[in-house]
């Protein structure tokens, strides 16, 4: 959670069920104490898909609460050991120089690690490391440091400091980590904003996107993937920084997009000393975690030594259920999804309540490691309810401290073998393995060949980037020659219409910024999209929308128009293309509002019409605004749904708290004449928004008689675009509803009643027949199932919710901002939609709890 509301809320909560759940956890859920075993033991606890084999890397002492892993060039594994992590109840020890980071050696080529060699140590609770030239990037004490060992003992001699606020705020789970070095040669972080690179040797840092919680890595195709928490599964659909471009429009897809609402677990243990354990819901019958309370560190396997059948699947360690989770990766178009290819049984589980994976990567033999911290305390201090306090020290899970071990999961009989050692390799050597099929040599080929800087090689890249045989190999060129800026347009332009749709994507945004600098690009790169994109790959399509931006406006315009047209049903597109437009959103507009195919209503286009209005109204350009208000209010103003689409994207948009007035030269006739033009549930609010000679915007006109306040009233704003893209199409842009698919939100109960029960709705999804103004909606009038939205963020749900519970005439005030939040941990072990007779009857259960609770 990391709010001190909610940390508040968990311990009042469990001050009131600890007494209840006290008899029945300790007969039920906990087998006694919890003893720490030996590796050879806690091998023997181990369940793994059939056909795979579990070996010992390495154990304690040479290693200890490993909580992040990296090889190097030579195949040494670089461990994060974060030993001032709870080694007591009250984890006093939080604040001493105890971490460390560790080298480890296998000398003899027997697979497990012999040599342990501290590269450096005192650390305050270390948590991230990336490789670099001479030495090590290492985030501890909130820090980013560069780190340098200079005469090759694999000790650090010295240390520089990069970024001072690094992760200086939040708790240890909470605060940015990650380091993982992209296919863009940037290093990407989650629970961050921030990315990192080495050019001309120094360190720069840029703002980016936020990016999930712990744990961040990438597909083959260079998205990145990262999770929360609660939700097990997340990636990035566009490359980084392209939605976030147009200050005027704020993206609601394509970034931090949520793969799957599956939370099932299936753990082979009871698992009592969890946080939320005295939450009704949370554990099974049998005391074990029903769902995903502790998700972290996804990986994209893309290795060779698993069978086929592995390679591409997502791995998500879940530390308090003591399992790492398999998924199915599947590629639709511009969507990722993901889903567990076998049900009921987890990739790996543990009978060992201390198992604990919380890193997983792939080795330069193929194989995929664990990192387990072996550690009986997983929950940080400040999250140590009474409950679980309790059931931690009953259970001796305290003791001992400084442990962890390192696994490998390869086939059975599988042996290890001698992996080549890539830092002394060739140019030409490096070249080849940017084609290897084991995805960590193409990575590492890639930042060695970046790394020595010798753009003697360029040739060869372009070579293999023009013609060679393997396509990911062909894309790596592309990277590689980008880092070392050896890129050339012309050889750039040939790749566009490549039958690799990953090539040609790639070599479409590399030319950006030639285009962008360079007239002569522009123009043929122009000719070049506007010639092809009708024929092209959709996910070509979506990167000629977002290299819109570095075309003529009058070339940009005319492609997006095109791809917005024939695919505007895409919320993604329709992102890309309003990312492009920042000050050309009015322009635009105009061209829309009179091209024939825009002249139609469908869904799409009113959805995009309004988002584009909203962008203008955000761009406050007082010219702009005039000609548009005039448009609206002329002889032959624009058809009636276009005319709905502007002044809804002009109301809504611009009613935020933020938004001062606009001072206009002269009274708009749309607004004083004409008012009968406009709906009369915009009418305030567009006069808020402007003033003239003889008017005052009051803010307190726009407001509605619920009273939003302010930031109620953003909320308001970013919930229309959030439903816009997530739910009108299913319950229409006007809240009817759609026939076949859902039932009108306009004056339902299930909108204006309790907003505990409409966040559940939301969070776990609804069946069957529901009953709206007494009428009944069932399939297949309607969909048989809404499905679940357990994948957005708490702050997206609210402002949904407050959206539609205060538009179209629905008047039931704003949503409280704790209430999703309690909401989804609350209803913990929900894994299947509602019915309404079963949301309905948990609703008077949980209301007689609490009044009995009180």
């Amino acid at each position: 959670m990391g709010k001190p509301a909610q940390r508040f809320y968990l311990i009042g909560i469990s001050f009131l069920c600890l007494l209840s759940f006290k008899a029945n956890v300790r007969t039920t859920l906990a087998d006694g104490p919890s003893p720490a075993r030996t590796p050879d033991q806690e091998r023997a606890t181990f369940q793994l898909e059939p056909g795979l084999s579990i070996q010992l890397v390495a154990a304690e002492p040479m290693v200890q609460e490993p909580v992040a892993m990296t090889f190097d060039a030579d195949g040494r594994l670089w461990v994060v050991e974060m030993r001032g992590f709870m080694t007591d109840i009250d984890g006093e020890e939080e604040g001493k120089r105890m971490g460390r980071i560790s080298v480890l050696t296998d000398t003899n080529g027997d697979g497990q690690m012999d040599v342990s060699s501290v590269y450096l140590d005192s650390l305050v609770m270390p948590r991230a490391l990336a490789l670099v030239p001479g030495g090590a990037l290492v985030a501890e004490n909130g820090a980013l440091w560069l780190t340098q060992d200079t005469n090759g003992d694999l000790k650090a001699d010295t240390k520089t400091l990069v970024d001072a606020h690094y992760a200086d705020k939040g708790l240890p789970e909470h605060a940015p980590n990650g380091l993982w070095r992209s296919v863009d040669n940037w290093y990407y972080n989650a629970k961050s904003r921030v990315r990192y690179r080495l050019l001309n040797k120094t360190w720069q840092s840029d703002s980016t996107e936020f990016r999930g919680q712990w744990g961040i890595s990438q597909d083959d195709k260079g998205h990145l993937f990262y999770n929360y928490n609660w939700s097990q599964l997340h990636a990035d659909l566009v490359p980084p920084n392209y939605l976030s471009r147009n200050r005027n429009h704020k993206p609601t897809s394509g970034i931090d997009h949520g793969l799957t609402v599956d939370r099932r677990i299936y753990p082979i243990r009871a698992n009592p000393a969890i946080n939320r354990g005295y939450i009704p819901g949370t554990l099974d019958k049998e005391g074990r975690l029903l769902e995903f309370t502790a998700a972290c560190s996804p990986l994209v396997y893309r290795g060779t030594a698993l069978p086929a059948a592995y390679r591409g699947n997502a791995f998500v360690c879940e530390p308090a259920g003591n399992l790492i989770k398999r998924n199915s990766l599947v590629e639709d178009g511009l969507l990722i999804s993901a889903n567990d290819p076998h049900p009921g049984r987890e990739f790996l589980a543990s009978t060992d309540e201390r198992f604990r994976p919380v890193q997983l990567a792939t080795g330069p033999d193929g194989a995929l490691y664990v990192a387990d911290m072996y550690h009986g305390i997983v929950q940080h201090k400040a999250y140590m309810t009474p409950y679980l306090r309790e059931q931690t020290l009953s259970r001796d899970l305290v003791n001992p401290v400084h442990m962890g071990r390192i696994w490998r999961i390869v086939p059975e009989n599988w042996k290890a073998q001698n992996t080549k050692k890539l830092s002394n390799a060739s140019a030409d050597e490096l070249v080849a393995d940017l084609s290897n099929p084991d995805g960590w040599n193409r990575d590492m080929a890639q930042r060695l060949l970046v790394e020595r800087n010798d753009r003697n090689v360029a040739p060869a890249l372009t070579k293999l980037a023009q013609t060679g045989t393997s396509e990911l190999g062909r894309f790596h060129a592309l990277w590689t020659l980008d880092g070392l800026k050896s890129n050339k347009p012309d050889a750039l332009l040939t790749l566009v219409t490549d039958p690799s749709a990953l090539v040609s994507t790639t070599a479409l945004r590399l030319l950006e910024p030639f285009a962008k600098a360079d007239k002569t690009v522009r123009t043929t790169l122009g000719k070049v999209v506007l010639n092809r994109w009708q024929e092209a790959p959709i996910e070509q399509i979506l990167q000629m929308a977002l290299a819109a931006s570095v075309l003529e406006p009058s070339v940009a315009q005319s492609l997006l128009a095109g791809i917005v047209g024939q695919h505007g049903e895409s919320a993604l597109i329709r992102d890309a293309a309003l990312s492009s437009l920042q000050h050309q959103e009015f322009a635009f507009l105009q061209q829309l509002l009179v091209a024939p195919q825009w002249q139609t209503r469908d869904p799409a286009k009113e959805i995009f019409l309004e988002m584009l209005s909203t962008a203008v109204i955000r761009n406050r350009n007082p010219a702009e605004l005039t000609a548009l208000l005039a448009k609206l209010d002329a002889a032959k103003p624009p058809v009636a749904w276009q005319q709905k689409a502007i002044v809804n994207g002009l109301a809504i948009g611009g009613s935020t708290n933020k938004m001062k007035p606009i001072k206009l030269a002269s009274a708009p006739g749309l607004l004083t004449r004409s008012m009968a033009k406009v709906d009369p549930s915009r009418r305030d609010a567009l006069a808020a928004l402007f003033e003239w000679p003889g008017h005052v915007a009051v803010r307190s006109n726009a407001v509605k008689k619920n009273l939003l306040s302010d930031d109620d009233q953003k909320l308001f704003a970013s919930g229309r675009q959030l439903y816009l893209n997530t739910c009108s199409g299913c319950h229409g842009t006007d809240g009817a509803g759609l026939p076949r698919f859902a039932p009108p939100l306009v004056g339902s109960d299930w909108v204006l009643g309790d907003e505990k029960r409409l966040a559940l709705i939301v969070l776990q999804g609804m069946e069957g027949p529901i009953e709206i103004s007494k009428r009944v909606y069932d399939a297949p009038d309607i969909l048989p199932v809404m499905p679940a939205h357990s994948t957005m963020d708490d702050g997206s749900i609210t402002a949904i919710l407050t959206y539609i519970r205060n538009e179209w005439g629905n008047n039931a005030g704003p949503m409280s901002k704790r209430t999703v939040g309690m909401t989804r941990i609350t209803s913990q072990g929900r894994v299947i939609p509602w019915t309404a007779k079963e949301l309905n009857k948990y609703m008077l259960e949980a209301k007689a709890t609490t009044t009995d609770g009180k």
